[in-house]
């Protein structure tokens, strides 16, 4: 259906391709993975024309239409939110317009003279527009908007009001209601809560036709994707199963790699002792000679990749006293809308609860009042004995100095620290070689989050509040904060929409329903396997 074969491609002065094939056949789902920066959005710009490589070629089969998604959603406004999603529903929203125009054509009086002909168009685009299930579309379009968490009154509403985030699902809703034989994700997940990430996988294993699709949510992409490419050092590597299996497999041949090196590179070794013994020798020239000639003819296995992993130990944090945190019959309301009434919650030490509830329940409500962003309106929300408090939140990049260097800001922030230590923490959150000389006004909101989250656990408090800490966070950075959250000492509260992150760091589960307040002990996945849903609401 798609095929890349034998592509090269050059920017500047970087390789990003040297004879790379890959293939995408009609109904396979492919996550496309690799490290930031490796062409994983050239691929798709390859594929939908917008780029072309230097050597090689991309094709897509005759009559196959495509649909792509990528995080740049241009500008939208002017129309309401449905309008907005099936305006973009391929040919069937062009003619939707024009049956539009017709209405308003034929309510008009100044055109009663071409009443005749505009009555026989508007029966000719009728039939066309039910021919190509347009008296549908409007109830899809409203149910995958549904699934992507509008509401009704958001449905109806203009467009151009939302924020970025509610944009790119809009932009999301009209590709899946256009339905191509092969849709392009580039991140579908980022902005999405974690009930419509559940509802956007359900759509997309059931979705007919091909997908290949980035993600940085490493649960989304083992439920929906049966084979995986990666890109590495300029070449496509094509393994059939899921992300995990693909983690499992690259592990293996990377230890078969350097067996097989190591072993050829012993050979060699005794080859040439025996070559440099024996070379002044005429008893043996014969013997050497034949050596010699046989090392030529030999094909040398090069030293295997390996990709770069730096690990950074976290400091043991202060010890902090039982009770952590405690609110008592806390009161909060915005407007007419009440939050918590009466609201009861203690926080001890060494407990790890992760907070679930749908949008509005109060999640991060509850994350400001605990770390003091926000007051109650009646109620105490009280610290306990030598609790030091660090809190992560989306605004907490706010706090970077623009015109500083990654580097800088670190060695501002721990002037005393040694530069090993500095340059050991700045690589372990994605920031080696120029990547510490970038300027903070030039990073992308996964690099601000990284750099935030390196200064936060560099001296790590006893009691961590994270709101989101993984959003725009690429894999293999949410593996290591995962890993050095597992080995953190001390408390933690957190929201997330990474099921990955909530099953591997949580000990309690605090659920937020219209219904009332429900408190789980053990973890996400005991939570999972008690409720028989992941999230508040929807049903496994």
């Amino acid at each position: 259906m798609i095929r890349l074969d034998a592509i090269s491609l050059q920017h500047g002065k970087q390789l990003l391709f040297v004879d790379a094939s890959a293939v995408v056949h009609r109904g396979e789902k492919v996550g496309l993975v690799g490290p930031n920066g490796a062409g994983k959005s050239t691929i798709f710009r390859l594929i939908t024309k917008e780029e072309t490589p230097d050597e090689g070629q991309v094709s897509i089969d005759r009559g196959v239409s495509v649909g792509y998604f990528s995080q740049d959603v241009g500008e939208m406004s002017g129309r309401s939110v449905v309008m907005e999603t099936m305006n973009g529903a391929g040919p069937v929203s062009v003619v939707a317009a024009e049956l539009s125009e017709l209405e308003h054509a034929l309510a008009d009086p100044a055109r009663a003279d071409e009443m005749d002909k505009l009555v026989e168009r508007f029966g000719e685009v009728q039939a066309r527009y039910d021919e190509l299930g347009g008296y549908m579309l409007e109830g899809r379009a409203r149910e995958i908007l549904a699934g992507l968490g509008f509401s009704d009154e958001m449905q109806n509403g203009d467009v151009g009001a939302l924020s970025g985030g509610w944009k790119m699902r809009v932009a999301l809703a009209r590709l899946l209601l256009m339905r191509p034989d092969a849709l392009l994700l580039d991140e579908p997940s980022n902005h999405l809560d974690l009930e419509s990430m559940i509802w956007l996988e359900q759509f997309l294993k059931s979705f007919p036709g091909a997908i290949l699709m980035t993600s940085h949510d490493r649960e989304f992409m083992n439920r929906i994707v049966s084979k995986i490419i990666e890109i590495d050092g300029g070449e496509l590597t094509t393994y059939s199963g899921n992300y995990d299996f693909y983690l499992t497999q690259r592990a293996l041949n990377e230890k078969q790699a350097e067996a097989q090196y190591a072993k050829q590179q012993a050979m060699l070794r005794k080859e040439m002792e025996f070559i440099d013994r024996f070379k002044a020798q005429a008893a043996k020239a014969a013997q050497v000679q034949s050596r010699i000639k046989k090392l030529d003819k030999i094909e040398k296995v090069e030293m295997p990749k390996k990709r770069q992993t730096i690990e950074f130990d976290f400091r043991a944090p202060s010890r902090s006293g039982e009770d952590v945190a405690r609110l008592s019959e806390v009161g909060k309301k915005y407007g007419e809308r009440v939050i918590y009434n009466g609201f009861e919650f203690l926080v001890r030490r060494g407990e790890r609860w992760c907070v679930m509830g749908i949008n509005g329940a109060g999640k991060s409500t509850l994350l400001r009042l605990v770390a003091g962003e926000s007051q109650p309106d009646s109620g105490d929300v009280t610290l306990g004995a030598s609790v030091k408090l660090g809190y992560f939140a989306q605004h907490a990049m706010e706090i970077l100095a623009p015109e500083q260097t990654v580097w800088e800001t670190l060695v501002g922030a721990f002037p005393t620290s040694s530069v090993g230590s500095l340059r050991s923490l700045a690589g372990a959150f994605g920031f080696s070689g120029d990547e510490i000389d970038k300027r903070v006004r030039v990073l992308s909101g996964g690099e601000k989050a990284r750099l935030v989250l390196a200064m936060m656990l560099f001296d790590p408090p006893n009691f961590l509040v994270l709101d989101e800490p993984t959003n725009h966070l690429d894999l293999a950075t949410k593996e290591m904060l995962i890993s050095a959250l597992r080995k953190f000492e001390g408390t933690m509260l957190f929201v997330s929409h990474d099921r990955h992150f909530l099953a591997e760091l949580s000990n309690r589960v605090l659920e937020l329903t219209p219904q009332g307040v429900h408190r789980y002990g053990g973890g996400y996945t005991e939570y999972v396997a008690r409720t028989g849903h992941e999230a508040p609401g929807l049903r496994s």
